[in-house]
C-alpha cells in the first residue's frame, strides 16, 4: 500500500465531502479521491461562456444545505474557509403564456397578493396552508432526516400517532403517497396555481401523475414562503471550496485527478483503493463509494449475486441539458419587471403539459415543449458577472439521455452533438415567447447537454441531475434497495453513499451526513 487512513473516499462531491470532514472532526483520518480535474460533482462553478461571467454549472440553490443539519454540525468552521451565502427573499415564480404570473417571496402579503390576483380562493388556501405548516413541518422533516431502518420508520410512526392520532397520521399517509396533480387540485382552483408548485416536481422525476411526489411541491412552496432561498455567494462551488478547505486543514487528503479502478477486498471485508497510475490506498476502517449503484459491479468485481443485480437494474430519472447564457441585460418579461427581482422563474404553463413532457423524455423523445427553469442569481449576486451585466441559468426539462427520436418531428439528429443546438433552440424560443428580446441580449452562451453532464461526473447517468428516480418503489427503506438503505453493502466495511442513498438528491448533503454519523457513533 503506498498510503493508508482510517477511511478513504471514492468522490469528491459534496456528500463524500461532508462525511470526511465529519470523520475528521471524530479524529478519522481520511483521503478523498476524484476522477474529475475538480471537486465537487454537480456543485461547480466556472466562467463558461465569457470572462467574468460566474455560472454554476448544475446546482444553483442551496437552501437544503443551509438548512441542513450537517451545516447546523459544521456551518462555523465552514465560514472560516470563506462558505457564504446570500438570502434571496423571492424564490420563484412562474410566467404563464396570456401574460400573467404568480410568485412566492418571504413577505406573505405580497404572496397573497400574486396568488389573489389569479384567484381569491386560491390565495386564502394559501393561507391556510401557511398557518398549517408549523405542525406538519416536523413531521416532514423528521422523516427524511430518519435513518431510513424498520425500526427507525416504526418509530417515527409511533410519535406520529402519539402527536397527531390515527386521523391525523392516515392523513399523512394519504399526502406522502398522493401525487402531485391530485394534491394540487384538491388544494387549489386555478390552473397556473397547480403550475406555480407542479413544476417544483419537475426538478426530481416527479410528473404531475406519479404517485409520492406531492410532498415536493408542498415543501418547495412552504419553504419558500417561510425561508427564502439561498444561492452561493459567487457561486454554488462556495460550500464545495470550503468543505475541501476544512479537511485539508484536518489534515486530510482530497485529490482530483485520480480516478478509481477498482476497490480491494477480500469477498469479506473492504481494504481500500486501487488507483488508474497503480496507487494503493488502504482503509483501516472504511471504503465509502460516492457512485452511481451501477459502478459498484465494475469497482468490486461482484459482492452478493442477488445485491449486484438491484444495483445493475437501479434507476435513472430521464436527464437534464443546460444552456448557460452571458447577458447584457436580465429577460424583458412580457409579464413585468416584478419576475426579474425573482430567483427562477419557471416556464410550464400547465400540469398536461408537464405530463406530456415527462413521457416523451422517458420514451426516448426531445420533448416539444420543455420544462424551463431560468434562474437569475447575478440579481442578487452581482459579482458573478460584469457590472451592468447578468448571468442566466437554464435548465431544459426533460430531455433524454439517449436520443430516440423528436416529438415535434423536427429535429433529426438522434445524437447529442447533433441536436444540442436545435434543441436549445427550441428552449430559447419558449424563453423568448415570455420575454421577447432576451435574443438581442445574449453575449455568449453554452450548452451542457445530458450527455457532457455524465462525462463531467458519471454519477449524472443520462444527465439525471439527482442521480436515480425517486418513485416510491426506489425511495424510502428502498433507496437504493431493500436492506441497503443505509449504504450498507454485503462486504464490511464498503459503504454506498451520494444521492442513490437515502434520503437521495439534492444538496442538503443527507445521505453524507447519515453515513458519517453511524460510521463516527456520533
Amino acid at each position: 500500500m503506498t498510503g493508508q487512513y482510517d477511511a478513504v473516499l471514492i468522490g469528491a462531491g459534496h456528500n463524500n465531502l461532508a462525511t470526511a470532514l465529519h470523520l475528521s472532526a471524530r479524529g478519522w483520518r481520511v483521503g478523498v479521491f476524484e476522477q474529475a480535474p475538480e471537486a465537487g460533482g454537480a456543485i461547480r462553478t466556472g466562467e463558461y461562456t465569457l470572462p467574468g461571467f460566474r455560472h454554476d454549472w448544475a446546482a444553483m440553490n442551496l437552501s437544503l444545505f443551509a438548512g441542513s443539519a450537517f451545516h447546523a454540525t459544521h456551518g462555523a468552521e465552514l465560514r472560516r474557509h470563506g462558505c457564504a451565502f446570500v438570502p434571496v427573499a423571492r424564490p420563484f415564480a412562474s410566467s404563464f403564456p396570456d401574460g400573467s404570473w404568480a410568485g412566492v417571496s418571504t413577505d406573505l402579503a405580497e404572496t397573497l397578493a400574486t396568488i389573489r390576483a389569479l384567484s381569491p380562493e386560491d390565495a386564502q388556501a394559501w393561507e391556510g396552508l401557511v398557518k398549517g405548516f408549523a405542525v406538519r413541518a416536523p413531521q416532514i422533516f423528521g422523516l427524511l432526516g430518519a435513518r431510513m431502518k424498520i425500526h427507525a420508520l416504526a418509530y417515527f410512526m409511533i410519535k406520529t400517532l402519539w402527536k397527531s392520532g390515527i386521523a391525523g397520521t392516515l392523513d399523512l399517509a394519504r399526502f406522502l403517497l398522493s401525487t402531485p396533480r391530485a394534491w394540487l387540485e384538491e388544494t387549489f382552483r386555478d390552473p397556473r396555481m397547480h403550475a406555480l408548485l407542479g413544476a417544483w416536481g419537475m426538478h426530481l422525476d416527479f410528473a404531475p401523475d406519479v404517485a409520492g411526489g406531492a410532498m415536493f411541491p408542498y415543501l418547495e412552496g412552504m419553504a419558500g414562503q417561510a425561508f427564502g432561498l439561498m444561492i452561493g455567494k459567487g457561486g454554488a462551488d462556495t460550500v464545495i471550496r470550503a468543505l475541501v478547505a476544512s479537511i485539508r486543514a484536518r489534515g486530510g487528503t482530497v485529490e482530483t485527478g485520480a480516478p478509481v479502478v477498482r476497490i480491494l477486498h477480500d469477498g469479506r471485508r473492504a481494504q481500500g483503493i486501487e488507483l488508474a497510475d497503480g496507487r494503493r490506498i488502504g482503509a483501516a476502517r472504511a471504503v465509502i463509494a460516492g457512485v452511481a449503484p451501477s459502478a459498484l459491479l465494475r469497482l468490486t468485481g461482484g459482492t452478493e449475486p442477488g445485491f449486484d443485480a438491484r444495483m445493475q437494474a437501479f434507476r435513472h430519472a430521464p436527464g437534464t441539458m443546460m444552456i448557460h447564457l452571458a447577458m447584457a441585460g436580465l429577460p424583458p418579461w412580457r409579464a413585468g419587471k416584478a419576475l426579474q427581482e425573482h430567483a427562477y422563474v419557471h416556464l410550464a404553463p400547465d400540469l398536461d403539459q408537464m405530463a406530456r413532457t415527462y413521457r416523451q423524455a422517458v420514451a426516448g423523445l426531445l420533448p416539444d415543449a420543455p420544462v424551463l427553469v431560468v434562474g437569475q442569481p447575478s440579481v442578487f449576486d452581482p459579482d458573478r458577472a460584469p457590472a451592468g451585466k447578468h448571468v442566466l441559468w437554464v435548465q431544459v426539462r426533460m430531455a433524454p439521455g439517449t436520443i430516440r427520436g423528436d416529438a415535434a418531428g423536427t429535429i433529426a439528429a438522434r445524437d447529442w452533438p447533433g441536436a444540442a443546438e436545435p434543441f436549445a433552440e427550441r428552449a430559447l424560443d419558449i424563453l423568448e415567447s415570455h420575454a421577447p428580446g432576451t435574443r438581442a441580449l445574449i453575449l455568449g452562451r453554452r450548452i451542457v447537454t445530458p450527455a457532457e453532464l455524465e462525462a463531467a461526473n458519471p454519477n449524472l447517468v443520462g444527465g439525471d441531475q439527482v442521480c436515480g428516480s425517486h418513485h416510491l418503489s426506489q425511495h424510502f427503506l428502498f433507496r437504493p434497495a431493500p436492506g441497503h438503505a443505509d449504504g450498507s453493502t454485503p462486504i464490511a466495511g464498503l459503504h454506498l453513499s451520494g444521492a442513490a442513498v437515502w434520503p437521495g438528491g439534492g444538496t442538503g448533503a443527507g445521505p453524507g451526513f447519515l453515513l458519517a454519523r453511524r460510521l463516527a457513533g456520533k
